[in-house]
């Protein structure tokens, strides 16, 4: 019985990504890239990846589509001008797709069998960071230049986002809501948030020990802080606003203080002392956590279209 249902995940999946790669209509191929998303998370949870599961339904899911379907709308009704490809270029691009295809398929059957792997001296190295979430451990101590850089790299987009904005409303507001509010929208955005809430804080607690973390977390406020600029119970800030800078430069800011602060009290940048590894892991969870949600609502919020706020 699992292995029928894990075929039959296979079989969807294939078919999303056929339908997403096929499908000229924007809006429906948005829609099944979500759908794809969230079945790929399941894809993930039957391989044990928890984590991985979470981050792709909150950020390759959720957060990627309402961007698009974002991008969408605003770009609904403009005139288009679309070349068809020609036969030869359809059949160049399946090409290359086929060898990119045939070159991983080979360096994957190719891999020695076990394969090298550093795993246990790693897992072993990790219990100096008193974490018991081994993905949590790995994004904050092996990988955290990389993490530190991806949350930058967030930033970047927000920044090149904002820089849509006409001259004159330069650090103004987003517009988020809609001329008419529908009722269920209202009803969804008075009665989730609070528990949204409670479930990314509590996503990002128990990511030191389970899974979860920062960008799930994020994620889910992020979600419940649009939901309630959607509908009109919390106004959009102005993009110019010192509060709202601050949200979303203290994360990366705290992460590279703590970085530096390892040539003086560990072995160097980006390393912790053992005695306050956790501790200092979670005040970094914590701000990025901040820094993420702000990020992300204002990503999908857009930018300003209203003057600022005198």
């Amino acid at each position: 019985m699992t292995l029928l249902l894990d075929i039959a995940l296979v079989a969807w999946l294939l078919a999303l990504a056929v339908h997403v790669v096929l499908q000229r209509e924007e809006r429906s191929a948005i829609i099944a890239l979500l759908a794809f998303g969230l079945l790929l998370g399941l894809a993930w949870v039957r391989l044990a990846a928890p984590d991985v599961a979470l981050t792709e339904i909150a950020i390759g899911g959720g957060g990627t589509a309402v961007l698009l379907l974002r991008a969408e709308a605003a770009l609904r009704g403009r005139d288009k001008q679309e070349e068809e490809m020609t036969r030869t270029g359809k059949l160049l691009v399946a090409a290359g797709c086929a060898a990119i295809s045939a070159g991983l398929g080979f360096a994957v059957l190719t891999l020695s069998s076990p394969p090298p792997t550093l795993a246990p001296a790693a897992s072993e190295a990790l219990a100096q960071t008193g974490l018991g979430n081994p993905v949590t451990a790995v994004l904050l101590a092996y990988r955290a230049l990389d993490t530190l850089l991806e949350k930058v790299v967030v930033l970047l987009a927000l920044i090149g986002v904002w820089s849509l904005a006409p001259d004159g409303i330069w650090g103004g507001a987003p517009e988020v809501r809609p001329a008419a509010v529908p009722a269920p929208l209202a009803y969804l955005a008075r009665i989730l948030p609070p528990f949204g809430v409670v479930i990314g804080i509590y996503m990002f607690w128990v990511g030191a020990d389970e899974p979860g973390g920062t960008f799930q977390a994020g994620t889910v406020l992020a979600a419940m802080w649009l939901l309630a600029m959607m509908a009109g119970l919390s106004p959009p800030p102005d993009t110019a606003r010192p509060l709202l800078r601050i949200a979303l430069m203290g994360g990366p800011a705290l992460f590279l203080a703590i970085a530096f602060l390892g040539f003086a009290f560990a072995d160097g940048f980006l390393a912790y002392p053992e005695a306050f590894a956790k501790p200092l892991i979670l005040a970094i969870e914590a701000a990025l956590t901040i820094s993420v949600a702000a990020a992300l609502a204002m990503l999908v919020a857009g930018p300003a279209r209203k003057a600022p706020t005198p």
